[in-house]
């Protein structure tokens, strides 16, 4: 009798203990930006073909294995440069299989493949990319680490859209705020009248660049706790991660221009004064920008470059994300991007990357009119930096060089 009532026990605390089990996991992964009741694709659905039944092995999954097959069944396997589907022949299927092919109101189908052109372009970037992440020819810090081992601080370029299997890492002065307004209008996380807005252009500067407004990976710890870290690999491997670059050198011409020959009180505040102090014999600069400016003083080009060279700039605190170099915005070599744009050819890789994700008739990447530096500028504004300095700075940035495709500034580094 007693046996027999120990055992009953253990069966009570048994099922108790999994069903806390299950209430806990529920709350860790099911709920949230995984969007469970609209199940993530990057693309339409194509009729489900069943899957003859695997014999059964007597390993034991893992947790985190099933916690895998559980995510997987809201998420379906992304591709690096999906092709439209074709129509399923329908002559000889049912109604109701016929009713499995219904893709989003978002999702477009296109008729005509992309041009063999911009295809080729985007194999020989992310090809490029895999090359120089294993050429021992190419080291900066932390090439070699894991994704695990990124520090989570670290990940906060990365803005991810549930919506449609979108994954952004955005680089400052490159397009950055547009194509910020493109992941809201996406990702609906702006409303108007309770309506999402759809015009990019429409959204204010000012929210643009709001947290608040973009959910990124360095959110992800907050929400979703000790699974945080196996939540982002699921999505890298299941979602389209794209990021944009441009010329390194023109990238910090780009900055300089925009953040110290422009009235900036909170860079001027944060860097100008100590630009003046360090390099400019100012030892008591103005107390605003407004004042300097009146005076005429801001610091020059070269003084931004001696200030990127100084071993104290790091010392202090690391580069501003505006010139920092991108691979330790991104982590190229520990996420294998599907798409990677360049300023350079901004228009064609955009109308070509919103084609991929098939979203290119719900929103257009807006047309820039503004007066963006261009490479042809470079001899101009390093004729004031000493050219030892230009090597070292070529040094500095190297890494961003070599792994996106841009060619060494010879003429440059060699006068």
């Amino acid at each position: 009798m007693g046996t027999s009532r120990m055992f009953r026990v253990f069966v009570v605390l048994g099922s108790a203990f999994m069903i806390l089990l299950i209430i806990i996991y529920w709350d860790d992964v099911g709920v949230s930006h995984l969007y469970l009741h609209t199940p993530v694709s990057p693309g339409p659905k194509v009729p489900h073909v069943p899957v003859p039944p695997q014999p059964q092995t007597s390993r034991t999954p893992s947790f985190l294995s099933d916690i895998d097959a559980f995510v997987n069944q809201f998420l379906e396997p992304g591709t690096g440069e999906p092709t439209d589907p074709v129509p399923p022949d329908t002559s000889n299927q049912s109604d109701k299989a016929e009713e499995r092919y219904v893709p989003r109101r978002e999702w477009k189908i296109h008729l005509s493949p992309v041009a063999a052109e911009l295809r080729e372009r985007q194999e020989q970037r992310r090809k490029l990319l895999q090359e120089m992440c294993i050429n021992d020819s190419v080291v900066f810090p932390g090439k070699n680490r894991s994704f695990d081992d990124i520090p989570n601080k670290e990940l906060d370029h990365l803005i991810v859209d549930d919506r449609h299997g979108i994954i952004y890492c955005y680089v400052p002065k490159v397009a950055c705020s547009n194509w910020k307004r493109i992941m809201i209008v996406l990702s609906e996380s702006m409303l108007r009248d309770g309506v999402p807005q759809r015009d990019p252009l429409a959204i204010p500067r000012d929210l643009v660049h709001n947290s608040s407004m973009h959910f990124t990976f360095n959110k992800f710890w907050k929400r979703y706790g000790k699974f945080a870290k196996h939540l982002m690999k699921v999505k890298l491997k299941k979602y389209t991660k794209f990021l944009f670059v441009r010329d390194p050198f023109v990238r910090l011409i780009s900055a300089y221009r925009n953040k110290f020959e422009i009235r900036n009180d909170d860079f001027y505040r944060r860097f100008g004064q100590v630009l003046l102090r360090r390099y400019a014999n100012q030892p008591t600069p103005p107390a605003s920008v407004d004042e300097a400016f009146g005076l005429g003083i801001h610091p020059s080009f070269s003084h931004f470059i001696q200030y990127l060279l100084d071993p104290q700039t790091e010392k202090d605190t690391p580069f501003n994300e505006h010139w920092r170099q991108v691979y330790r915005l991104c982590h190229p070599c520990q996420i294998q991007y599907d798409f990677v744009g360049h300023l350079e050819t901004a228009e064609e890789d955009a109308e070509h990357l919103l084609r991929q994700l098939r979203v290119d008739n719900v929103v257009e990447f807006p047309t820039s009119h503004r007066n963006l530096t261009a490479s042809s500028w470079e001899a101009d504004w390093f004729s004031t930096v000493p050219v030892e300095a230009r090597r070292e700075l070529y040094k500095l940035y190297e890494p961003d060089f070599r792994l996106f495709g841009y060619n060494k500034p010879d003429w440059i580094l060699n006068e």
